[in-house]
């Protein structure tokens, strides 16, 4: 067979050895600028704990996305209901999970049943009646639906937080969904502009479009008396030389007639006088909507708003085709960046709290390499210390393969298809993992030390001390990975780290104590004759 060839065995140790020190040179020396280009290896990448950064736990507040599939939901009935001629008074939201249509009469259900509630997916009719004044019909999310779109939200949150994230620049980012409705965000290497990272994962960059209510009365709605159907936001100005804010009041209508799930590309542009702006860009299916919409309001200011903030309201003077808008305001360029770059990632489906903020210093990540490392230094040497007293040159032997695995596990972290990060607890892994790599080797030492007693050879009792060693050195670290992976699949930074190095260097560990070490002792059998072994 292949692997029973020695040279064939000689020259995979020797091409593992190479390509390990190919990975490892970024993490030690400079690198060319070439290096980039040819041999796809990084340097090992730490964790939170080891280079500082910022930990934070979110919760998606799931209940604002149940809100946000009602007001849509409410929308669309009232469209359908108009262009069906279904005579109606209002549409009004009762919880976060029902709505009510009010209709002028009875008459109007059975032609509400056939054009309007089959088109309402995940929506179902909780009751119909007479009301005070007008025919209501009361609409609920289907029950199952409630927990999926919960679900969902979570999931896009994740995604949308680790794509805002990754385009704002920061490097080997974790985002992961820990429990029902949290997220945990861990950003190493983060050590300035740590608020605005902040805003840009809290922000919701929810987009709507509205319609302004020019007929209603501003002023009484300021004073409480809102119109059924209105809302009041504002447009937030601040004077870039005296920096004072000013707040401006609209009067809207609720009915949401656009949003940003059809924005395809925002981007920063600016205008002769320097001022920059957003320009936005939408898919096919948001460029007719919008071209319905300024068709049907020409000579109404159109409001465009951000998370519940009214950034501009232009007055619509014609049909727009062509599927594009401007955002205006007054920005600074950082803060069109940082629009740009929320829109273009996506919007939350639903606001989310930091429920624990967590800051590390580089200083503590400095003392924590220094001590990790003197403590698997100080390790090494003890074992290799009592190994070379005990078991004499078969301990040497086994030594040498315990440094290769400690070389190994560093060199499979920074492989392209890993990135494994290197945590505080994944040192502690790193020790572990040294103690059970030499304990395979006593295990094999000590099955050749009992066939030598029975009067075997120095190669018979080595080749029989390995084929009997191996069962038991197979299981146990089989045993020991298994137990590791819930730490990858379900930790998170240093106990994820933990698992990860732990797995790495188990793996690695049967490689060296069973093939490396075997493969020295064949060598010195061929190359000289020993008639006692050294063990």
């Amino acid at each position: 067979m292949f692997l029973q060839n020695l040279q064939a065995r000689i020259a995979i140790i020797v091409v593992v050895l190479i390509g390990s020190i190919i990975l490892l040179y970024p993490s030690v020396g400079p690198i060319p600028e070439w290096w980039d280009k040819y041999i796809p290896a990084k340097p090992i990448r730490l964790g939170l704990d080891l280079q500082g950064g910022l930990h934070l736990i979110l919760e998606v507040q799931t209940e604002k996305s149940l809100e946000v599939s009602i007001d849509q939901t409410m929308g669309a009935a009232q469209d359908m209901m108009k262009e069906n001629g279904i005579r109606y008074k209002d549409v009004k939201s009762d919880s976060p999970t029902t709505f009510t249509v009010y209709l002028k009469d009875a008459s109007q259900e059975p032609l509400f049943d056939a054009k309007v509630l089959p088109e309402l997916l995940n929506f179902k009719k909780v009751s119909s009646g007479p009301g005070e004044e007008w025919y209501e019909v009361k609409l609920g999310l289907d029950p199952k639906m409630v927990e999926n779109l919960k679900e969902q939200s979570v999931r896009q949150a994740v995604e949308t937080i680790r794509n805002r994230v990754d385009a704002f620049g920061l490097a080997e980012p974790d985002v992961v969904r820990h429990g029902e409705d949290r997220i945990v965000v861990q950003l190493p290497g983060l050590k300035e502009d740590v608020e605005s990272a902040i805003r840009i994962i809290k922000q919701t960059a929810r987009l709507e479009f509205k319609i302004v209510d020019g007929k209603g009365d501003l002023t009484a709605a300021l004073k409480g008396r809102i119109p059924d159907g209105d809302e009041i936001l504002y447009k937030t100005d601040r004077n870039p030389q005296t920096g004072a804010i000013t707040r401006t009041p609209f009067l809207l209508k609720k009915q949401i007639l656009m949003t940003g799930d059809v924005l395809t590309k925002a981007h920063v542009s600016y205008e002769r006088t320097g001022r920059p702006y957003i320009g936005m860009e939408f898919n096919s299916r948001g460029s007719r909507i919008f071209q319905r919409i300024t068709r049907d309001n020409v000579g109404e200011r159109l409001a465009i708003i951000l998370d519940d903030r009214v950034y501009s309201a232009p007055v619509i003077k014609s049909e727009i085709s062509g599927g594009a808008a401007v955002i205006e305001g007054m920005f600074s360029p950082e803060e069109a960046s940082e629009l740009a770059l929320v829109l273009n990632s996506g919007s939350l489906p639903a606001p989310v709290r930091i429920e624990e903020r967590r800051s590390v210093g580089p200083s503590l990540g400095e003392d924590s390499i220094r001590l990790g490392r003197n403590a698997v230094i100080f390790g090494l040497a003890m074992v290799v210390v009592c190994m070379g007293i005990y078991y004499k040159w078969c301990g040497m032997v086994a030594n040498t393969a315990l440094v290769l695995n400690l070389f190994l596990i560093f060199a499979v972290m920074v492989l392209p298809k890993v990135r494994a990060a290197l945590t505080l607890p994944g040192v502690a892994g790193v020790a572990l993992t040294m103690g059970m790599a030499i304990d395979a080797n006593i295990l094999i030492f000590e099955r050749i030390r009992e066939e030598l007693r029975r009067g075997k050879s120095p190669r018979a009792a080595m080749q029989t001390g390995y084929e009997r060693a191996f069962g038991t050195i197979f299981d146990s670290n089989l045993t020991t990975i298994l137990a590791a992976l819930p730490l990858i699949q379900f930790g998170t930074g240093p106990i994820k780290g933990f698992g990860i190095t732990l797995c790495i260097g188990l793996t690695v560990s049967m490689f060296t104590s069973l093939f490396v070490t075997r493969t020295i002792f064949e060598v010195v059998f061929d190359r000289t004759r020993i008639k006692r072994l050294s063990i």
